[in-house]
This record gives structure tokens, sequence and C-alpha cells, in this order.
């Protein structure tokens, strides 16, 4: 792994491919129990799971909890991720065990078929390599980091220009949701909010707090929007 710093002072990581043979996984019962009973009790129904087959490293399934009146959205959430603890700072014990989690409009196609095309499928995707990749590089995940798809960043399928993700608290609650006790662990869950380039590098640049005020500024919701422009491409256009 490869450390440098942008000229604001944020800490870039550059991951090399791993050079370590596949670790067959097969999931804790009892942490896939935990975590479904807690969407069950903080969405009000039970989740359908995407399930994962064969698993390297962590055994990571996608919990979903489709719309209700209350939550009007598809809320997607991994289960594995925290099997194991990340590498994180000692003086932040509470960074060890996470999960991450994102929305999806009511509309998104949430189906076998498709699944087939990446335009419907990416968010999986993307979940699935969040919750993989600090337990890949013996590193960690924590709010307010960014993790690019790729380097330079690539959008993450055809229908969209998103090509990085930044994770923050969930927003859209409920009250509670952002911690769960499971299976002995302490589990924060993140939320991984899809950004453009140019989000990506002014976070680098100048901090995640100015990137946050665009993102108030334009009402940005946290479920997910493929076509979404750029706050910082926004506020541009709005200069002139």
């Amino acid at each position: 792994m490869d450390e440098d710093r942008t000229p604001g002072g944020s800490e870039i990581k550059r991951y090399q491919p791993r050079d370590r043979e596949f670790e067959l996984a097969h999931g804790d019962p009892d942490l896939i129990d935990g975590l479904t009973d807690h969407v069950k009790r903080h969405l009000g129904q039970e989740p359908w799971v995407f399930h994962e087959f064969i698993s390297d490293i962590v055994h990571v399934d996608v919990l979903v909890a489709e719309p209700t009146d209350e939550f009007p959205f598809n809320t997607l959430m991994t289960c594995g991720m925290s099997e194991h603890p990340m590498a994180a700072p000692e003086e932040l014990p509470e960074g060890r065990h996470a999960e991450v989690m994102l929305r999806l409009p009511p509309e998104w196609p949430l189906d076998d078929d498709a699944f087939e095309d990446e335009s419907a499928y990416w968010p999986f995707r993307l979940l699935k390599t969040l919750a993989r990749l600090p337990h890949e590089h013996d590193t960690w995940l924590w709010y307010g980091h960014t993790i690019p798809n790729g380097d330079p960043p690539e959008p993450y399928a055809p229908n969209t220009e998103l090509c990085g993700a930044i994770l923050l608290t969930p927003v859209f609650g409920p009250d509670g949701f952002d911690r769960a006790d499971v299976a002995g662990r302490q589990i924060s869950v993140l939320a991984a909010l899809p950004i453009h380039a140019d989000e990506m590098d002014l976070k680098l640049e100048r901090g995640a707090e100015e990137l946050a005020e665009l993102f108030d500024k334009a009402q940005l919701s946290e479920v997910v929007d493929a076509g979404r422009p750029s706050v910082v491409r926004r506020r541009r256009l709005f200069r002139r």
C-alpha cells in the first residue's frame, strides 16, 4: 500500500493487487441473524437477502428492505463486513467493526434478470466491494473516507457518471439504525453516497465539510440518483 497526501492534507492510500491466496469464508450465522433482526426492528419489515454463494475472506450478503410508507425507498445493507475487525487506529476502538448501506429509488429494478445489466447491479457491487476492501488490504473504512472506482476512477456503469463513494452517517434514520450491537460486536453502519470525480477532488483538496455544504445547498438526498449532476459543476455554473 502506497500513501500520499493532497495539498489539503487528506491522506491518500493506493492499494496494490493483494498477494494472498483465496480464503473461503462461510459467514457467521449469529451475525447474519443479528443484522437481519436489526434491519427488521428499525425499518419495520423482514429484509430479503441477496446471497453470496462463494466468498473470499468474508462472506458478504446484502440485506434489502423494500419501500414502506415511512421509508419510501429500498434500503440495502451489507451483512458480513463486520465478521472480522478492521485495522482501525487504536484510539478509535468503535471503528473496528462496520457494515455499509445505501438507498435506491423504489422503481430501481431488483430482480435476477435486471442484475444481468450492470446499470441495475452496480450499487450491489459497490457495497460488496467496500465491505471486502478493509479485509483484503488490512486497512479500515470510516466516516468521511472517499473510495474511487479505480485509479483513475471510472463510472460504475453505463447509466451513470458517478465513479466513487464517500462514507457518511445515514441521514434518514431511523434513530439507532447507524449502530448495532450484534454477536458481541459494536457495529457502525456507514452510508455510502456515490459521487462524481470532481466531488472527490474537492473533498481531498478542501475537506469533507465543504463538500457536505454543497450537498446541503443542492438538497442532495442519500437515495442514489444515477443521473444527478455534480454539485461542484453546478456551483461553477451558478458563479458565471
